[in-house]
């Protein structure tokens, strides 16, 4: 293996190392309990596994399907496909989530600018459509004969009209740019910490404080479409409570196991390529001795990672 240079943290595994890891997985051919399941990464087609898990078993559901785009993920390529057929395969697995969703639950489904459109069509015939999260993707390539791509959608369904949102644990740290006092001179609705004025405010549905994973952060994985722990953190922590189960059904290299670990919650995940559930496997191990999540600090999520 290719020694790295000293800040370059991304996380590699050798071909021994992705057979030891990806030994700790499951493999599923019958209806599993919850306690056979949980905390566990499942090594199978998702297509093939969501009719093995339980009844009204999970809190929250994080899915980051693969997009309509030819892309290969370890040892299988995803090809793009006439837009109704794509609509079909998007169908064929979302239409299994309510049996293993608690009425109480809450689905995230992750998409671009092309797929986008397709999800509350498909994803609507089963869940209540809440709203639909547009974040800022920095990372990539500009384009010579178009705007460059740098946004991505999260739509947020419910299963029911009674669920969990917990506003307070993702409002976000802003600079104060009036810092309004009151009759005693105290700060009014803003706090001062080592010089910095900010203020606690309400999140929105539009996101530009998020970073790809990049090669001198700790969490990177070889995996092409890595999302970044913080950004999962905000969907755990608004939509599920300690203690609750998160089941994301493409795990590719962990992140929302990972996340739901650091943040107290149990988690579920599958993932077909053998490469990815050892990355998956390694990262939950790598949580148990730091349970940090950058750009998410004693409770508040803090602006854009600007240092490594």
């Amino acid at each position: 293996m290719q020694k790295k240079a000293s800040r370059n943290k991304t996380i590699d595994l050798s071909p021994k190392e992705i057979n030891a890891y990806a030994r700790r997985s499951l493999k599923l051919g019958f209806k599993a309990s919850l306690d056979y399941v949980l905390d566990s990464t499942i090594h199978q087609d998702t297509l093939k596994t969501l009719d093995y898990l339980p009844d009204n078993s999970v809190d929250l559901i994080i899915a980051d399907p693969p997009y309509n785009l030819t892309k290969v993920f370890g040892n299988s390529v995803f090809k793009e496909r006439d837009f109704n057929d794509y609509k079909k395969w998007l169908d064929g697995w979302l239409k299994k989530l309510p049996r293993i969703l608690k009425e109480t639950g809450s689905v995230y489904i992750c998409s671009d600018w092309r797929t986008s459109i397709t999800i509350p069509e498909i994803a609507g015939k089963y869940f209540i459509l809440q709203n639909r999260i547009s974040w800022e993707r920095e990372k990539g390539r500009g384009a010579k004969d178009n705007w460059k791509n740098c946004l991505e959608d999260i739509w947020f369904f419910t299963k029911s009209k009674d669920y969990t949102f917990n506003l307070d644990a993702v409002k976000i740290m802003r600079p104060v740019i009036a810092p309004y006092r009151d009759n005693t001179g105290a700060p009014k609705d803003w706090c001062e910490e080592n010089g910095r004025r900010y203020r606690l405010t309400y999140p929105s549905n539009i996101w530009t404080d998020i970073s790809i994973p990049f090669w001198s952060m700790p969490e990177n994985t070889p995996h092409p479409t890595q999302k970044p722990e913080k950004l999962i953190a905000k969907l755990i922590l608004a939509s599920s409570n300690p203690g609750d189960v998160v089941f994301d059904p493409f795990l590719g290299s962990g992140t929302t196991s990972v996340v739901a670990k650091k943040l107290g919650r149990h988690y579920i995940g599958i993932e077909k390529e053998k490469e990815y559930v050892a990355y998956a496997e390694r990262r939950l191990e790598l949580a148990e001795a730091n349970p940090s999540i950058q750009g998410f600090e004693n409770g508040v999520f803090k602006s854009r990672i600007s240092e490594m």
